[in-house]
């Protein structure tokens, strides 16, 4: 199944895009079928061949949702924005801390238990 989708190029911190046609296995930077524009998200400056995302688009290519999302910013498809969905990156406890996590609970000692020594040294 073929992709429309974008392909970072650029130096670090001032990224580009490339909107490239590729086999939706093919890493996003690897090989591609066709070149159907570019876009700068730091001058917000898109660059589209219009007729050429149609014709793909009518042979069967699916089109990634934030290129879709562009898309119809540059009214080449018609339709509802989609929700782009983030991964959220989980915060990972060491190991270290886990161990003193455990270790703090087996050091406190219950409440009840040093009433009750109290009462019996009396």
């Amino acid at each position: 199944m073929l992709t429309i989708r974008f392909a970072r190029v650029g130096r670090k911190n001032r990224a580009q895009f490339r909107i490239v046609l590729q086999e939706h296995t093919a890493a996003p930077g690897g090989r591609h079928v066709a070149m159907l524009g570019n876009y700068d998200p730091h001058q917000k400056k898109v660059v589209l061949k219009a007729d050429k995302i149609k014709e793909w688009i009518s042979k069967g290519a699916q089109v990634s949702d934030s290129v879709y999302n562009l898309l119809l910013r540059e009214k080449i498809v018609e339709g509802k924005k989609r929700a782009i969905k983030m991964k959220k990156v989980a915060a990972k406890e060491s190991p270290a801390a886990e161990n003193e996590t455990e270790e703090a609970k087996s050091q406190q000692v219950p409440k009840e238990e040093t009433v009750k020594e109290e009462k019996k040294t009396e």
